[in-house]
C-alpha cells in the first residue's frame, strides 16, 4: 500500500495547480450557466445540462490519464499516424457528415454525434509541433516553410470545404502562434499579411452571398438589424440587460430569444445571468490560464513541449477573442465557442484532452529535473 501511495503523491505534485484551479472554475461556471438556460426555447433544456456535466467529468478523467503519459514518447510514435488519421476523419466528415446550418462539420457514429474538427485540434497541434521541431534548424528556409504550409493547408482546406470558416480561422491563428514560437521570421508573417490583403479583391467574388453578408454585417450589424445583424445586436443587448451584477440564475429575458444562447453566445447569456462582473472574472481566469500555459511552454524540457503548450494557448486566445467580439457585435458571427464555457460535449472534452497534454509537458519537466539531479 505504501508503495502505491508514494508514487501517487509524486504524481499529484507534478500536476500544475494553476491549470487545475482555472479549468475547474471555468467548468463550474459553465455547468451553472447551462443549468440556468434550461428554460430557454433556443436551448436544449435539462438534457444539455446533463451532457455538459457528463462531458466535463469524463474530460477531467481523460485529462488525468493523459497527464500520466510521456508526451515526448507519444508524439514521436504517433505523429505520422495522426496526420493520416486527421486528414482521413475530416475527409469522412466532408463526405458523410451531417450539416448543421451552413456547415457540414458533424459526424454521427451510432448514438453519438461528434464535431471531429474539435478533436483534430489536438491531433494537429501534436503533428504540427513535431513538424516544426524537425525543421527548426532551417525553419526560415523557403523550402521548409512550404512544407509547413502544405501541412497546414491539408487540414485547413478540408475544414474550409465543409463550410466552417470560423473553425478554419482558429486553425490559421494558432498555427501562426506555433510558427512564431518555433522561430519563423516575422518577415514571413508580414509577407503573408500583404499577400492576404492583395488576394481579397480576387477571393471576395467567389464567396457565397451569405458569407459576404456575414462579413459585411458582422462589422456593421446596425445596417441590417432585422436580419444578419439581429443576432449580434441581441447578444450585445443581453450583456447590457445583465448590467453589473446580472439578473440571477433564473432571471433575464433576452437569452430566451437569442439563438445559440448556450454555444456561440454563451458569453452574452453569462453576462445577463451573472453580470458584467462575472464576465470580466471569466476573462481574467482565461488570461491567467493562457499566461500559465506560456510559462509552462517556456520551461518545457524540449522545443516540442514548448510548441504543444503554445498551440493550446493560441486556441484559447483566438477563440475567446472571437467569441467575445461576436457577443459585443464587433466581429462577424462565425460559430466559435468560448473555451470551457460554451455548451458542447466535443468542445469541452477536447479542451480537457489538451489540458492533459499541458500537464504532461509540465510533469515531463519535473521528471527531467529529478532524473538529471546529482545524487546526494
Amino acid at each position: 500500500m505504501k508503495a502505491f501511495i508514494t508514487p501517487f503523491r509524486q504524481r499529484l505534485r507534478q500536476f500544475d495547480p494553476c491549470l487545475i484551479v482555472c479549468t475547474t472554475l471555468l467548468s463550474a461556471v459553465s455547468v451553472l450557466l447551462i443549468y440556468g438556460l434550461r428554460d430557454s426555447p433556443m436551448a436544449g433544456g435539462i438534457a444539455q445540462f446533463r451532457m455538459q456535466l457528463a462531458a466535463t467529468l469524463t474530460g477531467i478523467v481523460a485529462m488525468l490519464f493523459i497527464s500520466t503519459l510521456d508526451y515526448k514518447e507519444v508524439v514521436s510514435k504517433t505523429w505520422i499516424p495522426l496526420i493520416i488519421a486527421e486528414i482521413g476523419i475530416l475527409g469522412i466528415t466532408l463526405l458523410f457528415g451531417r450539416a448543421a446550418g451552413e456547415n457540414k462539420s458533424w459526424l454521427t457514429i451510432g448514438p453519438v454525434t461528434l464535431q471531429p474538427s474539435e478533436f483534430v485540434k489536438l491531433s494537429y497541434i501534436i503533428t504540427f509541433s513535431k513538424h516544426i521541431d524537425l525543421v527548426k534548424e532551417k525553419i526560415n528556409h523557403p523550402l521548409y516553410v512550404l512544407t509547413l504550409i502544405a501541412h497546414s493547408a491539408a487540414v485547413i482546406s478540408l475544414i474550409l470545404l465543409s463550410g466552417d470558416l470560423g473553425v478554419a480561422l482558429v486553425y490559421i491563428g494558432f498555427s501562426a502562434v506555433m510558427l512564431y514560437c518555433g522561430g519563423l521570421s516575422v518577415f514571413y508573417f508580414l509577407g503573408a499579411g500583404l499577400a492576404a490583403g492583395l488576394a481579397v479583391p480576387y477571393v471576395w467574388p467567389h464567396l457565397r452571398e451569405d458569407q459576404q453578408q456575414r462579413i459585411i454585417y458582422g462589422f456593421t450589424p446596425e445596417k441590417d438589424p432585422l436580419n444578419r445583424g439581429m443576432q449580434p445586436l441581441m447578444g450585445r443587448s443581453a450583456i447590457m440587460n445583465g448590467g453589473l451584477f446580472g439578473k440571477g440564475l433564473n432571471g433575464g429575458s433576452v437569452y430566451k430569444t437569442l439563438y445559440a444562447c448556450e454555444t456561440d453566445f454563451a458569453f452574452s447569456s453569462l453576462c445577463e445571468k451573472f453580470g458584467m462582473i462575472c464576465g470580466i472574472a471569466v476573462l481574467a481566469v482565461m488570461c491567467v490560464l493562457v499566461v500559465r500555459l506560456f510559462m509552462i511552454a517556456g520551461k518545457a524540457r524540449d522545443d516540442c513541449g514548448c510548441l504543444l503548450c503554445a498551440g493550446i494557448a493560441g486556441i484559447i486566445i483566438i477563440q475567446t477573442a472571437e467569441n467575445v467580439g461576436m457577443c459585443l457585435a464587433r466581429l462577424p458571427v462565425v460559430g466559435i465557442t468560448l473555451p470551457f464555457i460554451s455548451y458542447g460535449g466535443s468542445s469541452v472534452f477536447a479542451m480537457y484532452l489538451m489540458m492533459g497534454v499541458a500537464h504532461s509537458v509540465r510533469a515531463g519537466r519535473v521528471r527531467y529535473r529529478y532524473e538529471t539531479a546529482e545524487p546526494r
